[in-house]
């Protein structure tokens, strides 16, 4: 990576860069590892990318509890492959965000002591089997409508990581969708509880967007950037406009009774985000806050020893190597 201490750099110096990073960004160039970039570009994108591949990787954890215990083995195995997924997610995610000077174990740290986020609908617990559709349909629905746009990020490897990703995305909500399909075609008790499942992780889902523009402390800066494309309320309008029509397509209703069309605008208008639980739990006293990086320090602590043998393993091939 090609950086310059900021302080071996006059004011006239810094600017003339600051100035020609700018000009890259506006002239759709991808910004590459070894380019020189801005410092608070770098820390910016550090905090978004590992943020996601937090969010992939404790978000494996509510719907792994669910692999032993689905209702037919075909489903186990879909549910299986899907984790399987988000484990991969995490680990291009965690990649990208080594490619800017942050080693994988300062990722994990700051997961551990609370000081990076992950996405806050992860903190929910999954009591049913219908919850699984309701995350697939729901939960990966938003990630794809806001990681669509990622694929153009102005940092190249976020935005070739997110390619894949969005692809296999795709399968995971198609798989949650027909979960609740088929749940909707069933007996008066399946219904209800695919109905259940929509009503608990509606609105958590919208609140997967962050908050509103106007009180997000990154979102200006990163539109500038083009680190996003689309702003915090753009996406969640698109996923509302498109989610209606496939609750509707399955016999489901959308847990906001202001939710209605507005010819005008061109889109649905829908209820306000209760952001006192937005920044309750993702302060970290949602349901499930302290169980889920628990459980990720436990299986962390618990896994160091294949760690250690790979980087033993390692260390005697190069020094076979060397002799």
């Amino acid at each position: 990576m090609i950086q310059f201490d900021s302080k071996e750099l006059s004011s006239s110096e810094l600017e003339g860069l600051n100035a020609h990073f700018q000009e890259r960004i506006d002239a759709e160039e991808k910004i590459e590892p070894k380019d020189w970039m801005p410092e608070k570009y770098r820390k910016n994108l550090i905090r978004q990318i590992s943020q996601h591949a937090h969010s992939e990787v404790i978000g494996m954890q509510p719907e792994g509890n669910w692999i032993t215990r689905a209702p037919t083995l075909h489903r186990k195995a879909v549910l299986l492959a899907k984790v399987q997924d988000e484990a991969g997610h995490g680990l291009y995610l965690y990649s990208s965000a080594e490619t800017m000077g942050i080693t994988r174990e300062e990722l994990i740290e700051s997961l551990h002591d609370g000081s990076a986020k992950y996405a806050q609908i992860f903190n929910y617990p999954t009591l049913s089997w219908a919850d699984m559709g309701a995350i697939g349909w729901l939960v990966d629905g938003a990630a794809i409508v806001n990681q669509v746009s990622l694929q153009r990020t102005s940092y190249g490897p976020y935005a070739r990581s997110m390619v894949r990703i969005c692809k296999e995305e795709s399968f995971h909500q198609r798989q949650g969708y027909h979960i609740l399909m088929t749940l909707m075609e069933g007996s008066t008790e399946q219904k209800a509880m695919a109905q259940d499942a929509v009503n608990r992780f509606w609105w958590p889902s919208l609140m997967m967007f962050g908050p509103h523009d106007a009180d997000s402390a990154h979102s200006a800066q990163s539109m500038k950037w083009k680190v996003k494309r689309q702003t915090n309320d753009e996406l969640r309008q698109k996923f509302v406009d498109q989610s209606v029509e496939q609750a509707e397509a399955i016999g489901l209703t959308l847990p906001d009774p202001d939710l209605v069309w507005n010819e005008e605008r061109g889109h649905f208008d829908f209820g306000e985000i209760d952001w006192a639980e937005f920044d309750r739990v993702v302060s970290g006293s949602g349901h499930c806050n302290r169980e889920r990086v628990a459980h990720h320090r436990r299986a962390h602590d618990e896994g160091s020893w294949v760690r250690d043998a790979i980087c033993a393993y390692e260390e005697k091939k190069r020094s076979r190597e060397v002799a």
